[in-house]
């Protein structure tokens, strides 16, 4: 056994079982571990950060990690915007970067980079394998690692010559982690802050589950408390029968006015809110001032513990919950498509058990409300803000959940970061509706022109926020990829167009006009 086969061992004994991969050289030895030892799916990108995004979706909905495998420093590079969001969304992935063999790296090739430097500030562990026998226990501390609640990024660096030289030894797993305690020293104070409609109970991360939102919803009907999660939430369960729970919004003056009454706020796997920016003139911290804010529990504590504990201390372990959402949906909109139109024909198409995955950014701001009393579904954002992640994570949701159909809701300038994702959809014949919102523009920074103090952009500003001369045909790109598309303008077509893409288990675009 070589370095390689003992590291696909390990990696299987430890869970991992899909590979989200662009090699190279340096990687062919585990490539060909990949081909001869049966168990671990392999799925090729044709760009990093389309494995990378790839990863984060399917850690989401697979609650364990999957590998990429990565060529070198410069691949790793590639694929580190989407190891960003995927750190920030609290997901575990574990990742493969080949290194030159170690006798190859002092004479300082092309290729030689720093590639524990380029990981350190997307990854929590970071290690190079130096000999063929510790591949193997590296391996499995690297997927210990990932496994660290909520999730970890891992990044397990293999030269070369570790990988082909034999003595390989695998190893089993290692114990999974357990999450940390919350702070029971808050609970006596948590249960009395939330008192009221001046108290605000804030969650996220893996407070988010339906069974955890059950027993949010028992302790505001108890206590009468509002219920609020973070503007960005690595998997949210929604839908008829669920109980409902609003965003922090991202506009910053909208968001004060949101958390204005609120005197006292206890977190439950979130965050203190605060401003995505600084703007001029306005706060970063996005409470009122002088509130109470108590954390019961971080995003790497035991939630449902914390959230069982408050339920106890508040008196609602058998109060009926709040906020139960009844089935509702839109009347069928028509005509030319507008924001309104786009969001009632979203909520009247979501599926049973659909996998939403958001990347859009201005165009969805209206979409929350409407979709609330659609089929149980769950809604997956972009939690580190580096746009390009929603192709991706929907290709990894879908190799997670194959018998749930994944929606992706993606801006046109956002989907150009990742493009090359639709081609893994086809190769894997995924089932993936994509919707293409095709207004032309990165209409958010047009937005944030007047938010900085802009008032009056020229012509110049805003020929470098536009996305036409040329325009962009998303039919044409994701034909010439194998992926089957079509273009819509009006809410009619729209409705046949979803109709027929999440009737099909093959991926399918539509490019929406707006």
């Amino acid at each position: 056994m070589n370095g390689a086969e003992s590291l696909v061992h390990t990696l299987l004994a430890s869970g991992v079982e899909v590979c989200f991969t662009n090699p190279g050289t340096s990687e062919m030895h585990f490539v060909a571990a990949l081909d001869h030892i049966p168990g671990m799916r392999s799925v090729l990108a044709l760009q990093e950060g389309v494995a990378s995004g790839a990863a984060d979706g399917y850690y989401r909905m697979a609650g364990k990690p999957a590998s990429t495998l990565l060529h070198l420093g410069p691949g790793l590079a590639n694929g580190l915007s989407n190891l960003h969001n995927a750190k920030k969304a609290g997901s575990g992935v574990v990742n493969i970067v080949g290194e030159h063999a170690s006798t190859h790296i002092e004479l300082d090739a092309p290729l030689t980079s720093d590639i524990e430097g380029i990981a350190r500030p997307v990854s929590h562990w970071v290690h190079t394998s130096h000999a063929a026998d510790t591949v193997g226990k590296d391996a499995a501390a690297a997927v210990q690692a990932a496994m660290v609640a909520p999730g970890q990024i891992a990044t397990l660096i293999l030269p070369s010559d570790t990988a082909w030289n034999p003595g390989g030894v695998a190893h089993d797993a290692l114990e999974t982690p357990a999450p940390v305690p919350f702070e029971e020293a808050n609970l006596a104070r948590a249960a009395e802050m939330l008192d009221g409609p001046e108290s605000l109970l804030m969650m996220g991360g893996g407070a988010l589950t339906e069974e955890n939102l059950e027993i949010a919803g028992r302790i505001a009907a108890q206590t009468g408390c509002k219920l609020i999660s973070e503007w960005s939430n690595a998997r949210l369960e929604r839908g008829a029968g669920r109980v409902e729970i609003g965003r922090v919004p991202y506009p910053i003056d909208i968001a004060l006015k949101v958390l204005e009454p609120y005197k006292r706020i206890v977190l439950v796997g979130a965050r203190a809110p605060i401003g995505f920016f600084a703007y001029p003139g306005k706060p970063a911290i996005l409470t009122r001032e002088g509130a109470e804010i108590l954390t019961l529990a971080t995003a790497g504590a035991d939630l449902g513990g914390a959230l069982d504990a408050l339920s106890q201390a508040t008196g609602s372990t058998d109060t009926p919950p709040a906020h139960v959402v009844e089935p509702a949906l839109p009347e069928r909109p028509t005509g030319p498509i507008d924001l309104d139109g786009l969001a009632a024909v979203i909520a009247r198409a979501i599926p049973e058990d659909g996998i939403i995955v958001d990347e859009s950014v201005t165009t969805g701001r209206a979409f929350f409300p409407v979709t609330k009393g659609a089929p149980k579904h769950s809604w997956l954002n972009n939690c580190g803000g580096s746009i390009g992640y929603g192709m991706p994570v929907a290709i990894g949701a879908a190799v997670a959940c194959p018998d749930r159909k994944v929606l992706g809701l993606i801006g046109d300038g956002s989907a150009m970061y990742t493009v090359q994702a639709l081609w893994t959809m086809a190769r894997e014949d995924l089932d993936i509706t994509i919707l293409i919102f095709a207004n032309r523009s990165y209409r958010i920074l047009r937005g944030e022109l007047t938010n900085v103090g802009v008032g009056n952009p020229g012509p110049r500003a805003i020929d470098m926020l536009s996305l036409d001369r040329p325009d962009l045909n998303w039919v044409q790109m994701a034909q010439s990829m194998g992926v089957e598309a079509c273009q819509v303008a009006t809410c009619e077509e729209l409705e046949a167009a979803m109709e027929t893409g999440l009737s099909t288990r093959s991926p399918y675009l539509i490019q929406v006009d707006l």
